[in-house]
């Protein structure tokens, strides 16, 4: 497989986790937290951060693009994908 399909599969599997964890935060399904949308936010954008290193780590930077190629096989993917999962799981 290409470098930049990997790197979108890393994310899409992230964005998953990211919009199920968003889910649990900003419904309030974590008893402590209550209903916290900016904590929920915030996860998702670190799980982006974490997706990003490690695919830097594995593939390398020159590999994966920089910030261009990371943006258009990671970011962006992940964005959509952690929205959707995070919308479904909301108002199930």
């Amino acid at each position: 497989m290409e470098i930049e399909v990997k790197v979108t599969s890393i994310h899409t599997a992230l964005a998953i986790v990211a919009g199920y964890i968003s889910a649990l935060l900003s419904t309030g399904a974590i008893p402590g937290l209550g209903k916290n949308e900016a904590l929920a936010v915030l996860a998702g954008l670190i799980i982006l951060y974490i997706g990003g290193q490690i695919s830097e780590r594995i593939f390398g930077k020159e590999e994966v693009g920089g910030f261009k190629g990371w943006l258009w096989s990671g970011i962006v993917p992940f964005f959509f994908l952690w929205i959707v999962v995070w919308v479904i799981l909301y108002n199930i």
